[in-house]
């Protein structure tokens, strides 16, 4: 096969200088050019916008009309589930700093892409809260994260903790792990936050997010408390990819067809 003519072309009347197997090569190597860092930072704002914005709207419509703790919870997992598979080709899907931190810790992300993610995604955050205020003009204070003087501020930070933790282990799991199916991520993880607001919610609002929080704080001018939900979920997102870490194996090397090397396959 490797002497064998050249084919005639029957549109251009030349022959082809490629063989079949080239040509996928070809095509392979132009379907892989990844994304841009401005493509990556839109797909973060864009993302967290729309993930803001469903979410906390859920809470605010809440208010004239019931959806309860449960309905809240399904919007917020549902549209990052929705989310993961809308832009998770593009930028990761990360929507979260406390995400893209571990990431970066964990050596899955360039560490030097970091800032510009968070502030794509503190930005998206920001102007979903603007909408949100623009659009519901009273009781925007329940877009803010808080807990009741009951739950001490501890207490909080190992919800908060703990509600991460399960997010970004699951993360580590379903989506950084090379043995894992990636056709489930979305799921995984969108039912991961789904049932971590379902406890959480009632006592810290599950932000597991400083994005999250951040954004409706800035409008509002709501700070109570906001060190909270900017410490707890770094800090539980770096655990969990620490202790993944523990469960991975190495990556098989792929072998290079070009190494001469290499026996024909």
């Amino acid at each position: 096969m490797a002497n064998s003519p050249s084919i005639p072309s029957p549109t251009l009347g030349v022959s082809s200088k490629l063989s079949t197997v080239e040509e996928a090569d070809a095509n392979r190597i132009q379907a892989e050019v990844p994304p841009t860092i401005f493509q990556k930072m839109v797909a973060e704002l864009v993302g967290t916008y729309v993930l803001v914005f469903m979410g906390c709207g859920a809470a605010l419509v809440n208010k004239t009309h019931p959806l309860t703790t449960v309905g809240i919870a399904i919007v917020w997992g549902l549209v990052l589930m929705a989310l993961t598979y809308t832009v998770g080709h593009v930028s990761g899907c990360h929507l979260n700093p406390a995400v893209t931190i571990a990431l970066a810790a964990a050596r899955k992300f360039p560490s030097k892409h970091v800032p510009m993610y968070a502030l794509s995604q503190m930005m998206g955050a920001i102007l979903a809260s603007l909408t949100l205020r623009l659009l519901f003009q009273d009781n925007i204070d329940l877009m803010v994260t808080q807990y009741s003087d009951s739950t001490t501020h501890l207490q909080a930070l190992v919800w908060e903790f703990i509600a991460t933790f399960i997010l970004m282990f699951t993360i580590c799991g379903v989506a950084t792990d090379h043995r894992a199916s990636k056709k489930l991520a979305g799921v995984a993880i969108g039912v991961t936050v789904l049932f971590n607001a379902m406890v959480a919610g009632p006592i810290t609002g599950a932000s597991m997010n400083p994005a999250r929080s951040f954004g409706p704080a800035a409008v509002t001018g709501i700070y109570k408390n906001l060190w909270v939900y900017l410490i707890a979920p770094i800090l539980g997102a770096l655990a969990a990819t620490a202790l993944y870490s523990v469960l991975r194996v190495p990556e098989p090397v792929k072998a290079d067809p070009k190494d001469k090397s290499l026996p024909p396959v």
